[in-house]
Formats: C-alpha cells, sequence, structure tokens
C-alpha cells in the first residue's frame, strides 16, 4: 500500500494503519485487508486512475440499497482522495467470509424482491455514477421504455460507435429493436430499486453465512434487469429465482424477455474489454 493512501486512511479514520494485506478477485480496483492500530479490520478498495467520483457514487448506491433492509449490505466508512497524489479509496466494513447457511438461496431470492419492492422515486437515479469504470447515466425518465433505450442501450452503442467496436450487424439490430421496445419490454411496472450490476461476482457470503451484496451500479430500473444479469454468467441457483417469484410474481413472458436484458451488460462488456462480446450482442439482436 502507498504511504499517502496510509495517511489518507489515517485521517479519515482516525487510527494508524498497522498491516495491510493485497486481496485478490477485482477486475478493476486493488483491494486489501486494513488492520488498524485500535484493531479494527476494514475493507479498503483503491485505485490511482479511478473517474472522478467513481468511489463516491458506489458509496451512495451502497446507502441507497441500505435503506431498503432487504439484504446485508456492507456498511461504508469512508471515502476520498483522488487528489494531491492520494489514490482515491472506498473504507467498508470488512465482512469475514464464511460458507452460505441453510435456506441462503431463499434469503436470497426474498431478500432481492424486497429490495426490488422498496421502489425508487422514478427510472434513473438522483445522480450518475458508474458501471464498472464506465459511466452510467441515470437522466429520470418517466416511462421504462424510454429510460432503457435512451440511457443504457443507446449510450452503451454509441459508446461502442465512438471507438470502433459496434458492427454494421449490431447497429442495424438495434435500429430494428428500438422501435419496438415498448411492446417487448413486458408490462408497465413502478421503479424497482436495482442493484444494477448483479452478477455472481458482486454476491458475497457474510460471516453468519448470509447473502450480501456488493460493488452496486444503482438506479431505478424495471426489476428484470437484476434477474436477466443474475442468469447472463451464472453462480445462481435455480431456488433463487424461484423463491423471488413466490415473493414477488413476475409477469407473463418474463422468460422470453431475459435475452432482452442482457443487452445492457452485454454492450457494457462490449466497451470494457473489447470485441469478443459483439457476436453475442449480435446474436440477441437477430431475436428480435
Amino acid at each position: 500500500m502507498e504511504p499517502e493512501l496510509g495517511d489518507a486512511l489515517r485521517r479519515a479514520l482516525g487510527a494508524e494503519v498497522r498491516r495491510a494485506s493485497p486481496l485478490s478477485g477485482g477486475d478493476i480496483n486493488d483491494a486489501y485487508e486494513v488492520v488498524l492500530a485500535d484493531g479494527r479490520r476494514v475493507f479498503v478498495k483503491t485505485n490511482s486512475r479511478a473517474p472522478s467520483g467513481m468511489f463516491a457514487a458506489e458509496a451512495n448506491g451502497l446507502e441507497w440499497l441500505s435503506e431498503a433492509g432487504a439484504l446485508r449490505i456492507p456498511a461504508v466508512l469512508a471515502h476520498g482522495g483522488g487528489a494531491d497524489g492520494v489514490p482515491a479509496f472506498l473504507v467498508l466494513e470488512f465482512l469475514e467470509r464464511a460458507r452460505p447457511r441453510r435456506g441462503f438461496d431463499d434469503e436470497l431470492g426474498s431478500g432481492l424482491a424486497a429490495l426490488h419492492r422498496s421502489g425508487a422515486e422514478s427510472f434513473g437515479f438522483r445522480e450518475d455514477n458508474f458501471i464498472g469504470r464506465l459511466p452510467q447515466s441515470n437522466r429520470a425518465s418517466p416511462r421504462w421504455a424510454e429510460f432503457y433505450r435512451t440511457e443504457r442501450l443507446g449510450a452503451q452503442l454509441g459508446l461502442a460507435e465512438k471507438s470502433g467496436l459496434a458492427s454494421t450487424k449490431m447497429r442495424r439490430g438495434f435500429e430494428r429493436l428500438f422501435p419496438r421496445l415498448e411492446e417487448l419490454l413486458g408490462p408497465e411496472e413502478p421503479p424497482a430499486r436495482l442493484h444494477g450490476d448483479l452478477w455472481g461476482g458482486n454476491l458475497h457470503v457474510g460471516p453468519e453465512g448470509e447473502p450480501c451484496l456488493i460493488d452496486p451500479a444503482v438506479y431505478g430500473g424495471h426489476r428484470e434487469v437484476d434477474l436477466g444479469m443474475m442468469q447472463l454468467f451464472g453462480g445462481f441457483g435455480e431456488r433463487v429465482f424461484a423463491a423471488y417469484d413466490e415473493a414477488f410474481p413476475l409477469a407473463s413472458g418474463h422468460e422470453e424477455r431475459v435475452p432482452l436484458y442482457q443487452l445492457y451488460p452485454l454492450m457494457v462488456h462490449v466497451n470494457l474489454f473489447g470485441g469478443g462480446y459483439v457476436s453475442s450482442v449480435e446474436r440477441i439482436l437477430a431475436r428480435f
């Protein structure tokens, strides 16, 4: 850990850093288990090249999810840096990883349903934030189809076009899709409180074996967004989805809409990791 970061943590937390142990698993940021001189253990995420405001936005998102009281969310302890040579950082409570307790999948499914039911003020959020290291516009819209078209799919398509990653087949597929989105996205529902980046790597098993959610990209949106993302890369058992549907039944036709809601995370992957995901986007678009 850089001395400048250690000094910043001391000022933010009121205690010297006694030990910092690197943790694995992050694609974008460096992470540490930090032991402070007063005995506290904390989790520190840092990135010397983080976009301005990235960790502040994540802290706000974690607190917004925590307000629902539905699932365990790590408490935010401090964030800062990004100026005067100090890397940007985020400090969270350290949640020791344990084995999933009995009923974990039921707890996760019903807890996610409660999180979604807690709702949001609009489709969007009070501030823009990030998904991975990409900016995510949360400009509010009164209608879900409009928000999903402009602030999600259209925004990612624009990034892909700017960087030369959007194939002709992809562009034509979106041209066909956009006029039909309203009829394809299912019945109108009130905005749900979304995690926004709910793949298996952002599910943590807490110290008592309970499900915990980390690394959000929050906003108010259609609840099938989170469920579609959960099915994209695996990591969630069938019982999770069954428990969700028992607690908060899904509208008819939700199975057919899963690919539509996977388009956004796949486009994010196109823009984060390159053209290897282009063919996956093209295959989904060809279905519509």
